[in-house]
């Protein structure tokens, strides 16, 4: 006498191993957010063109530093995946405190590359700035 089976044999396999794959899809999702969490300090160089003196300026994300004239924050810092180039960016804001009549307006505000400064330049008469470090 043959027993009957009410369950197809490769029918459970396929939903434990689709279960798997999506907490595998998610966790490694999640690792990555937590990667770019970790760095919560940005180092720039500042150079005085009028004294030509190299100052290096330790950010804290989200706080903004003065500088001289200059109120800079640092709002997100990332370093890139690949060892064999790396690549530091960075979401920097500048405002120039001499400038009385733009309070509001920043001098620049956007993303800063460490290997190809000239993408999105600073440009300021008296300062240069550039990307150094994230950690």
């Amino acid at each position: 006498m043959l027993l009957k089976r009410n369950i197809k044999p490769g029918k459970v396999n396929l939903i434990h191993l689709n279960f798997f794959f999506l907490i595998f899809i998610l966790f490694s999702f999640n690792l990555k957010a937590d990667d770019s969490i970790k760095n919560t300090h940005t180092n720039i160089k500042v150079l005085d063109k009028i004294s030509s003196k190299n100052t290096l300026v330790v950010l804290e994300n989200g706080i903004e530093f003065k500088h001289k004239d200059l109120l800079i924050k640092s709002m997100k810092c990332v370093n890139s995946e690949f060892d064999d180039n790396p690549e530091i960016m960075a979401y920097i804001q500048v405002k120039d405190l001499t400038n009385k009549d733009n309070d509001d307006v920043f001098v620049f505000n956007g993303w800063m590359f460490s290997s190809s400064p000239s993408i999105a330049p600073f440009d300021h008469p008296v300062y240069d700035i550039w990307l150094v470090k994230c950690y």
